[in-house]
């Protein structure tokens, strides 16, 4: 059990992290190096921002609580 929440904590923080890494911010950003123009042309600029943003909270809750099931389970 504590080794199945462990992969899906490394599993959750290395989506994290390559959502977090495909951010536009202000001046631009690996989004654009990565063909970020092709996926706004597709999904439109505000759906593929908008996406993104729900990934990164969505991400980060679930390894929030993935994290407090795993110290509630060691302990």
């Amino acid at each position: 059990m504590i080794l199945m929440l462990t992969i899906l904590i490394a599993l959750v923080s290395v989506l994290l992290m390559a959502v977090i890494l495909i951010q536009n911010p202000k001046g631009g950003g690996v989004d654009s190096t990565f063909g970020g123009n092709a996926t706004n042309q597709m999904f439109g600029a505000a759906k593929s921002t908008d996406f993104i943003e729900k990934a990164t909270w969505g991400l980060g809750a679930a390894l929030f609580i993935l994290c407090i099931i795993t110290a509630i389970v060691v302990g």
